[in-house]
């Protein structure tokens, strides 16, 4: 097929879809393989950018997807509705910490990290589709296993899960007293 065909059908199926879009679906259709097709789209992604276009291409693991330019988001605002806003308290960002880097994770080892019930701060991250059910555990009563969705990757900034930085070991203690002092917290009241 011809690239600039093959352009034209990736850039009409990512507008219209919306979302990210695997890369292997997309090579598919225009009938290439993954390498040609993933080199199309990087050259498709070198277009946005060098031009002045107010779209760009985000990969996402092996997804991309078509969005706007961040530099255009304030003329956005003026014409569109204001996005729902989510408000992420302490106590969801922990969650969703814990969630991030021990994913796939239960109920349960989230709460043991925490030392507290999270039951309302699971429930809110999969309000804000930050976080999805990945399956079950195969132990006794097979409980739900979590892990983080593109929708986290996307809100904050990340590519992959790799791009997450890395934990040393003076903030996992000081995770743990903190963790410790709402333990001793909520059994004093």
């Amino acid at each position: 097929m011809e690239k600039q065909k093959a352009k034209a059908i990736l850039e009409a199926i990512l507008f219209t879809m919306g979302e990210s879009v695997e890369i292997d679906r997309l090579a598919s259709v225009i009938e290439e393989d993954n390498k040609t097709t993933k080199e199309i789209l990087e050259e498709m992604a070198q277009e946005y950018q060098n031009s002045d276009r107010g779209i760009e291409l985000t990969t996402l693991d092996n997804a991309v997807q078509l969005c706007t330019k961040g530099d255009y988001y304030e003329y956005l605002i003026k014409i569109a509705k204001t996005p729902k806003k989510f408000v992420l308290t302490e106590t969801l960002l922990e969650t969703l910490s814990i969630i991030a880097y021990k994913q796939p994770v239960t109920r349960l080892e989230i709460e043991k990290v925490r030392g507290v019930s999270c039951d309302h701060a699971v429930n809110r991250l999969l309000e804000f589709d930050l976080i999805t059910e990945v399956g079950r555990l195969d132990a006794p009563g097979r409980p739900l296993l979590f892990g983080t969705t593109e929708q986290f990757l996307r809100s904050f900034g990340v590519k992959s899960l790799e791009d997450l930085p890395e934990l040393n070991p003076v903030q996992i203690e000081e995770f743990k007293m903190q963790a410790e002092s709402e333990i001793e917290m909520q059994l004093d009241i």
